[in-house]
């Protein structure tokens, strides 16, 4: 069960990752947009941090 949630984790890090380059690529088009570039990354590592969270505190809960 552990390596389902595990393999599950790394999957959606692997999408929200790959959504953050190219939603930084299509922002970098032809501009030196700084600002749209950071709060794209931020909001990327904010929801895999989410994730990460969240799939630990369901695992941790279903040991108990």
């Amino acid at each position: 069960m552990k390596t389902k949630i595990f393999a599950t984790l790394i999957i959606a890090s692997a999408i929200i990752w790959a959504a953050v380059i190219i939603g930084s690529s299509m922002t970098l088009k032809g501009t030196e947009c700084y600002s749209s570039i950071q709060n794209i990354l931020v909001g990327g590592t904010l929801a895999h941090f989410a994730i990460i969270i969240a799939v630990f505190a369901w695992s941790k809960k279903k040991e108990r």
